[in-house]
């Protein structure tokens, strides 16, 4: 372990696609919307990339390997209880999340005014303060699928340190 570097960066992308509902998930908050999204999860695509992020780093694969969408047992599953699961297993490994940023791309819905919930949420659930969570929003200029309206899509890096 001593060849090891005291710190690993891992990053992380989700994307879904709209469906029927009136609110979607993001960063662990209910946030209203005209639609949902389609998953198998509860598809909130900051805590996705998030997750992808925090196993991207140890090399522990992805987050379709540690929740297959084919498993009734993660069918609706709540994704902080992923990332709590994620950071787990990187606890158990030495490792814990030294700081986040995460990104949402989207028209809509607006991510500011959630913004500072979410930021609470992602922290509560990898054992952080606040200020080691980073939240913000850009949208795709009306380009793409984002652009379009057709989905949301977020992607995450996480630092990672030996604890």
């Amino acid at each position: 372990m001593a060849d090891i570097p005291p710190f690993r960066i891992g990053q992380g992308f989700d994307v879904h696609i709209f469906g029927e509902g009136d609110h979607i998930m993001l960063g662990g908050v209910r946030v209203p919307h005209d639609c949902g999204v389609v998953a198998h999860s509860d598809g909130d695509v900051a805590l996705h990339a998030l997750c992808d992020a925090v196993l991207g780093a140890l090399a522990l694969g992805d987050i379709g390997v540690h929740f297959p969408p084919t498993d009734a047992r993660w069918k609706g599953a709540d994704s902080l209880e992923l990332l709590r699961h994620c950071v787990g297993l990187a606890a158990g490994r030495g490792w814990r999340l030294g700081n986040a940023d995460v990104t949402v791309i989207c028209e809509r819905p607006k991510v500011g005014p959630h913004a500072a919930a979410m930021r609470e949420r992602i922290a509560d659930a990898c054992g952080v303060a606040v200020d080691a969570v980073g939240v913000k929003a850009t949208t795709s200029e009306k380009l793409g699928f984002t652009g379009r309206g057709e989905g949301i899509a977020a992607q995450a890096v996480a630092l990672m340190v030996r604890a």
